[in-house]
């Protein structure tokens, strides 16, 4: 299990590691706020229909075959980014990006889970969850550390790294056994999510996991602006720095042992998030860092708490045959937050200023955290049975 993490690990840090060098990209190719945009969100506008289509059929085709070419499609996006002379060859690597990605997550889950035995599944979705977190909090901030203060080929001495890395992904999943099932199914395509804890997924683990990636991708994406105007600085390993705070503080969180029932943690957790991201909006409309490392500090504490609850009960709810098929449709819903962001502020700033979208995009969060309170008196008593048997 620990190769596997590792591996986890890797491929998370590799998922997020352009995010600090979205500043250098823009100034060196000449790229408007709407290319920025648009190279933001295809990564995970491609991801989606990927990890849809590997989640039902990776263990037909082969859960260690699908993670070596979702790692070897992820060298591909790399060496391209490496030689990217023209704009749209980050476009090209960013799709492959999104691919890899896609497909490694589809796979992943199911994968660790042969690893372990039935008694420490829970475990091994505490850390597989801590390590994906861990992962994309690390990304930018090895990034922005290596452009910022190397100072040798910004655009590519960081992507030399990242090959190292993911190179050492692939001697790793190598080096592991294949687990796979010869009775595995040619599934039907779909999201996976058994009838009869449809209810519980959307309303307990679909929405929360969509909240917390919804308000993490609207603080991504302001964290420059917070940098220049709160932090007053153009040091871009800031930028990473926070948003390893953000990520991979809410990652750590995750072992504080109170409270212990995930209802309770759940309910604490979306409640932390919407707070987090208003006391964050708040620092950038008054330039106030307290307020901003409150805000950072809060919501990664309610990210943190709500990925692991929600995990937790995609593992918990289906049947174990059941439970890959639903781990991959929590992440579909992750992914899902995460474009909605850029593409909800894009839309919205058409029409009223950047203010006013933030606004309305923390308030429809807020509907969702107490639509998922009210849901909670209820699911409170189905899954204290579910427990109990």
């Amino acid at each position: 299990m620990k190769r596997t993490l590792l591996i986890v690990l890797l491929m998370s840090i590799g998922a997020t590691y352009i995010s600090s060098l979205f500043p250098v990209y823009g100034e060196h190719f000449k790229l408007s706020s709407l290319e920025i945009t648009i190279l933001f969100a295809i990564y995970a506008a491609v991801l989606l229909p990927t990890l849809l289509i590997v989640g039902s059929r990776g263990g037909y085709w082969g859960l260690k075959k699908v993670l070596r070419i979702s790692i070897w499609l992820s060298i591909a996006s790399t060496l391209l980014f490496i030689a990217s002379t023209h704009v749209w060859m980050l476009y090209v690597a960013r799709i492959l990006e999104g691919i890899a990605y896609g497909a490694f997550t589809g796979a992943v889950s199911a994968f660790l889970l042969k690893q372990t035995t039935p008694e420490k599944t829970g475990t091994a979705l505490k850390l597989s969850g801590v390590t994906v977190n861990l992962g994309f909090g690390l990304g930018p901030a090895v990034s922005g550390l290596i452009v910022q203060y190397l100072h040798v080929q910004p655009l590519r001495m960081p992507f030399w790294i990242l090959l190292f890395m993911l190179f050492v992904s692939l001697v790793l999943l190598e080096l592991l056994p294949k687990h796979e099932d010869s009775n595995a199914k040619k599934n039907k395509i779909s999201l996976g999510i058994p009838h009869n804890v449809r209810n519980q997924f959307w309303s307990i683990i679909g929405l929360p996991i969509f909240t917390v990636f919804t308000l993490g991708g609207v603080v991504l994406s302001l964290i420059p602006t917070f940098v220049k105007n709160v932090i007053h600085t153009s040091n871009l390993s800031i930028s990473g720095l926070l948003i390893l705070l953000l990520l991979g503080g809410g990652a750590l969180m995750q072992f504080f042992p109170w409270p212990k029932n995930p209802v309770t943690r759940i309910r604490l957790s979306i409640l932390a998030l919407t707070i987090g991201s208003w006391l964050i909006f708040l620092s950038g409309q008054t330039s106030s860092m307290p307020l901003l490392w409150a805000g950072f500090f809060i919501q990664g504490i309610g990210a943190g708490w709500t990925f692991q609850a929600a995990l937790r009960f995609a593992g918990q709810l289906p049947k174990p045959e059941e439970r890959p098929r639903v781990i991959s449709a929590f992440y579909m819903c992750a992914y899902a937050g995460f474009i909605a962001p850029p593409v909800a502020v894009g839309v919205l700033t058409s029409f009223l200023s950047l203010n006013t979208s933030l606004v309305i995009i923390n308030m429809f969060a807020a509907l969702i955290v107490v639509y998922v309170l009210i849901y909670s008196l209820q699911f409170k008593r189905y899954y204290s049975k579910l427990t109990s048997q």
